[in-house]
């Protein structure tokens, strides 16, 4: 297989997902951010038996006078999530739920509010954790091959966050604490895959120095092309369980991980080598007209 013939309809089509995805942005005015970035009131409480949502829904909407999401996070345990309301209607909704189930109580878990000032912090500690992660990626795979491997890696590693950010503000999925541990999880896991073809691209330049470097590439993808597939398999078939059998909590961190396993190992192929290839022939003609 010629992977890298199509190298171009690859930029394409990322380009034209995460263009698609900007104009989302722009259309709906931004990415639907969950009570962890807003701010807003949290209440936790232990129900002790089967639930509808949509009754727990229903009683916030009557006691509380605002729309909620409404998760099972444990055995038998809900959390309801709002925007930020006073104490007196929180309390009226923790009533109304324990009237409702006959709950004594030990039932309420937790109740608290997140201030908006504080989620701003925690969306600002989440970009710094991922700027510093992939600039330690930058210079690590700088140092183990070359400069241009490292910003190669690093654009494919932006590509997967693009394109993660797209489809969620296409579909307006929420994004909260647990996508962002996600997206780290995505981060290292494709710069797995990209660093195993990028040696294998190293070994056979050793081997045969004299040949194009897109073929040399082209002949190391396909050398790896069954392992990798075979890994993003195996990891995927263990984060769909996660994601079928899982509670809406463990639903919440494994969807973005399925998404992003899958753009993961595209990109690896399909965009961070063809960008090293690229940046490799243009370094070579800019040699020849100097």
């Amino acid at each position: 297989m010629n992977i890298l013939k199509g190298k171009k309809v690859y930029f394409i089509l990322s380009a034209a997902i995460i263009l698609i995805g900007l104009i989302a942005y722009i259309i709906f005015g931004g990415l639907n951010f969950g009570l962890d970035f807003t701010g807003g009131t949290e209440i936790r409480m232990n129900i002790g038996q089967e639930f509808n949502n949509d009754d727990i829904s229903s009683i916030v909407k009557d006691n509380a006078g605002v729309d909620s999401l409404i998760q099972k996070t444990g055995n038998n345990e809900v959390s309801i999530k709002t925007e930020e309301i006073e104490t007196e209607k929180r309390d009226a909704v923790v009533n109304a739920v324990k009237e409702k189930y006959a709950l004594d109580e030990t039932s309420l878990l937790e109740a608290t509010n997140v201030s908006a000032s504080a989620s701003k912090q925690l969306l600002t500690d989440a970009l710094k954790a991922l700027l510093i992660a992939v600039l330690c990626m930058l210079v690590y795979i700088t140092i183990r091959f070359d400069f241009r491997s490292g910003l190669a890696a690093v654009l494919g590693l932006l590509h997967n966050v693009l394109v993660l950010l797209a489809i969620y503000a296409v579909t307006r999925m929420q994004i909260n604490s647990t996508f962002v541990a996600a997206v780290l999880t995505i981060v290292g896991y494709s710069i797995n895959n990209t660093i195993i073809i990028f040696d294998k691209i190293r070994e056979n330049r050793k081997l045969n120095r004299r040949a194009p470097f897109e073929e040399v590439s082209g002949t190391a993808l396909n050398q790896v092309l069954t392992r990798t597939i075979n890994a993003s398999i195996t990891t995927l078939a263990t984060i769909l369980a996660l994601y079928i059998l899982g509670i809406d909590s463990i639903r919440e961190f494994s969807l973005p991980i399925i998404i992003g396993v899958l753009i993961g190992t595209y990109s690896s192929m399909c965009i961070a080598t063809p960008l090293w290839v690229v940046l490799n022939d243009k370094m070579k003609k800019r040699k020849k007209h100097a």
